[in-house]
């Protein structure tokens, strides 16, 4: 399990390569990439800014990061969220699973983002080609995904 916050951008296979680096019992990786957006609402989007509460955002997401492991058979997992100033085409993050079968990878990675989306202490402002900018909402489409996984327990 690994958790980074960063403001630096990172590589996706060289990510992927070392977390998988001697596991033989791995049949299925799992890759999620977010990035900026050139539009939010129809509107051109120039950058984005995304801040968090450092210490208090990564003890979250390991949480969140942890309860995978126990609803799923993983044998690795990773989560890479940036933060700062980022524009359009930008890498934002990147979830990785690993398990012994696609299906436990696979509901593992939407598991984790949609809680990253929810419940990790970050907090987005969008702003446009002149400079205006408005903090983000929560959307209830992302709650909505996120009521889902309560009660499930996902083995297998």
């Amino acid at each position: 399990m690994s958790v980074r916050v960063q403001v630096e951008d990172f590589d996706i296979g060289a990510e992927v390569r070392a977390l998988t680096a001697g596991h033989a019992d791995i049949g299925a990786v799992v890759t999620f990439t977010g990035t900026v957006r050139g539009e939010s609402g129809g509107k051109p989007l120039s950058r984005m800014t995304l801040e968090h509460y450092p210490g208090m955002t990564e003890r979250e997401i390991a949480r969140i990061e942890a309860e995978a492991h126990t609803r799923w058979p993983l044998q690795a997992s990773l989560i890479i969220h940036r933060v700062g100033t980022l524009r359009p085409g930008d890498n934002i993050v990147l979830v990785v699973t690993a398990s012994a079968h696609r299906h436990a990878a696979f509901a593992a990675a939407e598991f984790l983002m949609d809680y990253l989306k929810t419940r990790a202490p970050f907090w987005k402002k969008e702003e446009d080609a002149g400079g205006a900018g408005a903090w983000v909402d929560a959307r209830e489409s992302d709650d909505h995904a996120t009521r889902r996984w309560q009660g499930a327990t996902g083995k297998g």
